[in-house]
């Protein structure tokens, strides 16, 4: 489990990026759902957390590729493969990543 934030220094409709191996890119949904994946589009490399948040999609910035925050799923071209996703959670107002969750799976 790693500690990203305080939940309060992730506002809604953000990202986070955090330097792990691979990067993990942590949202926060307008809804104020939290969704953390790996970083890297899986199209051309490139930072997600860069990308533009929409409801539980994220636009790669360099393709406008697209991806479902719940799922990893890519929703459009030119990605083909999902990216992982990773269970979230919050303790004592503190934004926690749990790595392991299996490629393509919902956190």
């Amino acid at each position: 489990m790693i500690p990203v934030c305080r939940l309060e220094d992730l506002p809604a409709g953000e990202s986070v990026r955090i330097a792990t191996t691979p990067p993990i890119a942590v949202f926060r949904t307008e809804d104020g759902e939290l969704y953390a994946i790996d970083d890297t589009c899986t199209h051309q490399d490139a930072s997600l957390s860069e990308g533009w948040l929409e409801g539980c999609l994220v636009e790669c910035p360099l393709h406008a590729a697209s991806f479902d925050l719940r799922t990893g799923e890519p929703t459009c071209l030119p990605a083909r493969r999902p990216v992982r996703t990773h269970r979230v959670t919050v303790e004592d107002g503190v934004v926690h990543v749990h790595l392991g969750a299996e490629e393509g799976t919902a956190a």
